[in-house]
């Protein structure tokens, strides 16, 4: 086990934060701050990020009803 663990936790190889490409810091992972962090729920809560959807699900198709 190595004498000093924090010398593997460095920053060399942390991954630029995925908003302003600093490098990440493991307390706001993946992000580099908290501020970045925000911004990216901020992101979410407006619903600038949304999940795919096959068609017909706008269409009112419920799985949970039988087809007619």
């Amino acid at each position: 086990m190595p004498s000093n663990t924090t010398a593997s936790i460095g920053t060399s190889r942390a991954r630029p934060c995925p908003l302003c490409g600093k490098p990440g810091v493991q307390q706001y992972r993946p992000f580099c701050s908290r501020g970045c962090r925000d911004r990216d729920l901020n992101a979410w809560f407006g619903e600038d990020y949304r999940a795919a959807v096959r068609g017909g699900a706008d269409e009112g198709d419920d799985p949970d009803q039988p087809p007619q």
